[in-house]
């Protein structure tokens, strides 16, 4: 049975002010103890694109982005 958001807040409110209280602190106890999802590696985000740069390529597009910023000589 799939209990919708509508029918549980439907009983919350027939719940007397003490025990919505009581349900409020359950509720944030089971957040508490409920395993959050890992967050996924920023590396592996793309790898199902078949996209490969390699060491060298970044290189050229580095030295092509930052070819001609102006430098300050001290």
């Amino acid at each position: 049975m799939q209990i919708t958001e509508q029918q549980l807040w439907q009983k919350f409110r027939r719940l007397p002010p003490d025990k919505q209280e009581e349900i409020f602190h359950l509720v944030e106890e089971i957040e508490e103890h409920t395993p959050k999802k890992p967050r996924r590696n920023p590396i592996g985000l793309c790898a199902n694109l078949g996209v490969s740069i390699s060491a060298e390529e970044i290189d050229e597009a580095r030295k092509e982005m930052w070819g001609n910023f102006p430098r300050d000589d001290f």
